[in-house]
């Protein structure tokens, strides 16, 4: 599948996608939006994949929506055209794990894409920001709601209303990012964490994707009893099966997705 601003590939049980604006710092337009879209649903549907990564380039990963595309339109339309709503619907509804490898600038939309990932490991020299309020508008692909349950509201708070950056270090400490690592070494940690992933039962993976996502969005005692209703789904699984009987027997588990 070719894309003109997303470089897209599948290798050993891996989708690959990678933004490529390099001109305008992989603004999301509606264009690179519905390549993402497309991306997503053929990774979605294609029972060999296990784990996706999302990466930018070395110095950018997204810097936000592309203003100069958004310039000029009214309310009616972008009520009309429902602005964003495809691309973060397609990340609700993809099941499987998808890794952000941040390097550089992820800002505004950046931000926000990075977020709907489900694990960001970012390189050292990286930043997150959602500076929306500068341009009078604000964030409008989940940056209040997701970056609030990530950092808390005082941070978030301050990040919407000022601006503000927040560096790759703080970001870890605030809990935004899974870990921090040296440029050079982003690329090998994102795809070693997906082939870990790839290589693990994939229906007890995604059922722990959804069990974790459904934390943020319901109360305690719903989301044990998810939790517990798929804990006891998965002894119809083969691979539960395998799983225990090779930890029983001392030796390597070989799982088949089933």
């Amino acid at each position: 599948m070719a894309f003109k601003n997303l470089d897209f590939e599948i290798n050993d049980h891996i989708g690959v996608m990678r933004l490529n604006r390099p001109r305008k710092l992989n603004a999301l337009n509606q264009q690179l939006v519905q390549e993402l879209v497309k991306a997503l649903g053929k990774l979605d549907a294609d029972d060999s994949v296990r784990c996706a990564v999302l990466s930018g380039s070395e110095t950018v990963f997204c810097a936000g929506a592309d203003i100069e595309e958004m310039n000029g339109k009214t309310f009616v339309e972008m009520y009309a055209q429902d602005h964003f709503t495809d691309i973060a619907e397609a990340f609700l509804k993809f099941r499987k794990p998808i890794i952000a490898a941040v390097a550089g600038a992820a800002l505004g939309g950046g931000c926000e894409l990075a977020m709907m990932c489900d694990i960001i490991i970012a390189a050292e020299e990286s930043f997150f920001g959602q500076p929306e309020i500068n341009l009078g508008v604000i964030a409008g692909i989940g940056g209040t709601q997701r970056l609030t349950r990530a950092v808390g509201k005082a941070k978030s708070m301050e990040m919407h209303l000022t601006g503000r950056r927040m560096t790759a270090e703080e970001a870890e400490s605030s809990g935004l990012v899974s870990r921090v690592v040296p440029l050079r070494k982003l690329n090998e940690e994102a795809m070693s964490t997906a082939s870990k992933i790839a290589s693990l039962p994939q229906l007890a993976v995604m059922a722990a994707k959804e069990t974790v996502n459904r934390a943020e969005e319901t109360s305690l005692r719903e989301g044990l009893l998810m939790e517990r209703r798929l804990f006891h789904a998965m002894f119809a699984t083969e691979d539960q099966s395998e799983g225990m009987k090779a930890f029983a027997e001392k030796r390597q588990a070989h799982f088949r997705g089933r």
